[in-house]
């Protein structure tokens, strides 16, 4: 009787299989002793390259992590899904060879799915059925979203912290990008950051970066200029012009104070009044809308309305009368009372369409937390208590009216999901607009909305600062769930 042998060799897995399928099969488990391992499989195994890992035990995954510093891992939902995957991974194997590791993990026989499960990985959710994560000095590091191309992702294992390719970038792509000298172009851009491009820096005395060499070359009747460059130079900050205040920038708009407010309403039957701040870029982006729409309206003798905007950081005791907590907020005042807020007036001509048959705006949107989720929304009464009992909770605090929380919120929701079964782990959300949550969330330090805390047990750990969709929020905490298990492993070896 003859074994299957484990081994990492592609060439001895062939062989191993020619000898198991030359025997006449009499017994079930004759060349497959454990592990057991149909002959389908092995023969999927041939088609890698010796150099990617092929993993499904979750211990095994562990020892890859603790033994390598820096893998990337595929993962896909069935053995055929990753085909093409695997096949461009098995060339970078063999570029990035002492330098990265990669591996791969098949969710879609029994021991791979286990593996998948514990480490709360699901290809089967993605498109393409497969999903790329990369972990660095033992615990996750990112999920790897550039281009799936043998220049990137060689690019990225040589330095999974460094910046993308500027080839990359859509707006060079006018910029023809080389690697070698040999060159006729008008135009090119080149890394020369490597070490195999010293001979070059000092042939053209590159010593900063950018280098713009402006010495014409001639090659082959083309006239072209080098810019050297190198991705791990920032570059310095440049000085900002001061901004003129709106009021002061011959404005159409009527400028209101604390001063002048009530007797402007008063003089104006229909007024609709911008609130706003310096800084805010919506606010920014609305200025020259509402300013165009205040010029036709002051023209038209006819005009239903005049428009108004107070600088809310400036005049705050207005601010605070009408409750503004977001900015830019639009309000209507019919005969010096206030009737109604308007968020969807953001254009020139919705502006004075609106204004000529003023009516109330539509019901607003569900709210965040009247929506299901597997987010548990928090309030000042039971913040404390509930975060008590969890020892992983992402806490966001947020603003309904923020833009920014709003793209946040469809990714954060998606993490939470992914880690529902979990009792440990939370992903919970404070809406800081509501009653006493406004207090907490300055004891929470919230200066900006959103605001991504990480508490331990109910106490604050540190402020979360990483991406802000789901690739971020899952592999933020698939992060502390590794902390955790390498912890648990350390104390059974100590044991």
């Amino acid at each position: 009787r003859l074994s299957f042998i484990q081994t990492q060799n592609v060439g001895d897995i062939v062989l191993n299989l020619s000898w198991c399928l030359a025997l006449t099969v009499k017994n079930d488990d004759l060349c497959l002793s454990p592990p057991q391992v149909a002959v389908s499989s092995a023969l999927q195994a041939a088609k890698v390259s010796p150099l990617i890992e092929k993993v499904s035990d979750h211990k095994d995954f562990k020892k890859l992590l603790r033994t390598r510093t820096n893998v990337l891992v595929l993962y896909t939902k069935s053995a055929s899904s990753g085909d093409a995957q695997l096949k461009l991974l098995s060339d970078v194997a063999q570029a990035v060879k002492g330098q990265g590791t990669i591996a791969w993990v098949n969710c879609g026989d029994s021991e791979g799915r286990k593996l998948c499960k514990k480490v709360k990985v699901d290809p089967s959710s993605k498109t393409n059925g497969v999903d790329v994560l990369h972990y660095k000095d033992g615990t996750f590091h990112t999920e790897y979203n550039r281009p799936a191309t043998f220049k990137s992702i060689v690019a990225f294992l040589k330095d999974p912290s460094g910046p993308p390719l500027w080839e990359e970038n859509p707006e060079a792509k006018d910029v023809v990008h080389i690697e070698s000298e040999k060159v006729s172009i008008v135009l090119a851009g080149m890394n020369v950051h490597p070490a195999e491009f010293d001979g070059l820096k000092q042939e053209f005395s590159v010593k900063g970066y950018p280098t713009f060499y402006n010495k014409n070359i001639l090659t082959n009747g083309n006239v072209f200029n080098y810019l050297f460059y190198t991705l791990h130079s920032p570059q310095p900050p440049q000085p900002k012009t001061p901004e003129v205040p709106w009021s002061e920038s011959g404005s159409a708009v009527f400028h209101l104070t604390e001063e002048s407010f009530d007797a402007f309403l008063e003089e104006h039957p229909s007024v609709l009044v911008m609130f706003y701040a310096p800084w805010c870029g919506h606010c920014k982006k609305m200025k020259p809308e509402f300013d165009e729409a205040a010029e036709i309206l002051n023209k038209d003798p006819d005009s239903p309305g005049v428009l108004a905007a107070v600088d809310a950081t400036i005049h705050k005791s207005i601010g605070e009368r009408f409750k503004i907590s977001g900015f830019p907020t639009v309000k209507y005042f019919e005969k010096g009372e206030e009737k109604y807020t308007l968020p969807q007036l953001r254009s020139k001509d919705k502006i004075i369409e609106w204004l000529q048959n003023p009516q109330a705006p539509p019901p607003p949107e569900k709210s965040w937390d009247e929506m299901p989720s597997n987010v548990s929304h928090l309030g000042a009464e039971d913040f404390r208590e509930f975060l008590k009992k969890k020892k992983h909770a992402l806490v966001m605090f947020y603003a309904p009216w923020c833009p920014h929380c709003k793209n946040a919120v469809p990714h954060f929701t998606t993490a939470a999901e992914l880690f529902k079964e979990d009792r440990k782990i939370a992903y919970a959300a404070v809406d800081c607009t509501k009653g006493q949550n406004h207090e907490l969330c300055k004891q929470e330090g919230v200066e900006g909305y959103p605001t991504f805390n990480y508490y331990n047990y109910g106490k604050f750990s540190e402020k979360y600062n990483g991406e802000r969709g789901e690739a971020g929020f899952t592999g933020f905490m698939r992060n502390l769930r590794g902390r955790d298990q390498e912890k648990v492993g350390k104390r059974k070896e100590e044991l």
